[in-house]
């Protein structure tokens, strides 16, 4: 790693599971950061989470990079001792248990802090630690249904639909991130360490500020934004068109071919457009899907529409620009194989696409124990007591 990256020598003790708080640690390494993922014998949950690839499943090798592997019981007293050893020489302690483990496990923030005042805690939940529901368990698609994000997500068939991807989790790692970057930036000002603590859910919920002010200020009805922005069915696919300012409108009705919706008294704003979407949303839906998608973009573009192909994932990865400007990184995973990864935003390619892969369930095990001076009999013992798991040699 670059020794002149941002967090160059920060030390990051990684407990968490899923997709959250490991891409928050992910995020970290990728600034250089040493992250230890310390995880069960039978690894992180996410490694069993779709096809599996030996240890790995997609979400584990995308989620992981950049990190060292050490796998313990934490039923264990030996393995609580070694996990809290580590937390005393960290500066960053990342947990996602549910309110109220880590403390069982002497593992919270109080226990921890007495040992490690500078340290810099964050704790990852579903709901947060306090309040009724904060015993609840939450994924990423809970959170979707819980924040409000799936009633704004409505499809054609006026149903309310889970938005595909693991959005609220990756958004809470984000979120994560942030919070992190501006409690160290702190402790080099005060020397002071904190516990920060972000959900799924209010992180779900942050998303949609604009909407809940809609909701809030046009009593419960908010009126549709830009129509006819939408998604259209042409002769061969799919393309979205999106107007922000009342002039596009004409010029997208002129490159339509239909110049006379731009004096019907139902289409002359945006206020009257809304009110008549559905009709306006059909006329155009039957004009778009009279020609491909290629010939409707270059008229499109030509009169300065926003307008883009909804592309498949192979769509994207041949796309000329995604191309030309490295937008995707080849990652090469052993026992999984090379897959592409989009460019982290803000990360020099360079640095992206030279992260190490996601490690194997306590890959790194004998290692890091011999760092904080574990003999090799000792570590011996560890794993024949069934401890610590280390993996046989590939």
């Amino acid at each position: 790693m670059d020794a002149e990256a941002a967090y160059a020598g920060l030390r990051v003790l990684d407990l968490g599971q899923g997709v959250a708080a490991p891409y928050c640690a992910m995020l970290l390494a990728m600034h250089g950061a040493e992250v230890i993922k310390l995880e069960p014998p039978t690894g992180d949950w996410s490694r069993g989470l779709g096809t599996q690839y030996g240890d790995h499943t997609a979400m584990s090798a995308h989620y992981n990079r950049g990190k060292r592997s050490l796998a313990l019981d934490l039923k264990a007293p030996a393995a609580r001792e070694i996990a809290v050893t580590l937390a005393a020489r960290a500066d960053v302690v990342i947990e996602g248990f549910r309110p109220g483990v880590a403390a069982r496990l002497g593992l919270g923030y109080d226990e921890l802090r007495a040992r490690n005042p500078g340290l810099l805690y964050l704790s990852v939940s579903g709901f947060g630690h306090d309040g009724p529901y904060a015993a609840l368990p939450c994924t990423d698609s809970v959170a979707q249904a819980f924040s409000g994000l799936m009633s704004v997500n409505l499809g054609n068939d006026g149903m309310p639909h889970r938005i595909g991807a693991i959005i609220i989790d990756t958004m809470t790692g984000l979120y994560a991130a942030q919070a992190l970057a501006i409690a160290l930036y702190k402790r080099e000002r005060c020397g002071e360490g904190q516990r920060i603590e972000v959900s799924l859910a209010q992180c779900a919920a942050a998303m949609l500020g604009h909407k809940l002010a809609e909701h809030s200020l046009e009593g419960g009805a908010p009126r549709q934004l830009n129509a006819p922005t939408g998604a259209y069915r042409t002769r061969d696919g799919w393309i979205m068109v999106a107007l922000v300012r009342e002039e596009q409108y004409v010029r997208l009705v002129r490159a339509l071919g239909r110049p006379g919706l731009a004096d019907d008294p139902r289409f002359v704003d945006f206020a009257a457009r809304a009110a008549h979407a559905s009709v306006l949303v059909d006329i155009l839906g039957r004009v778009i899907a009279g020609d491909t998608t290629e010939a409707w973009l270059a008229r499109l573009r030509a009169a300065d529409i926003l307008a883009d192909r909804v592309n498949g994932f192979d769509d994207w990865l041949a796309d000329p620009h995604v191309v030309s400007t490295g937008g995707a990184v080849r990652v090469q995973q052993p026992g999984v194989g090379r897959f592409p990864a989009p460019r982290t935003p803000g990360i020099p390619p360079a640095v992206d696409a030279a992260m190490a892969p996601a490690p194997r369930i306590g890959e790194h095990g004998a290692a890091i124990l011999a760092e904080i001076g574990f003999a090799a009999a000792a570590i011996a013992r560890l794993r024949a007591d069934n401890i610590l798991f280390i993996p046989e040699a590939q």
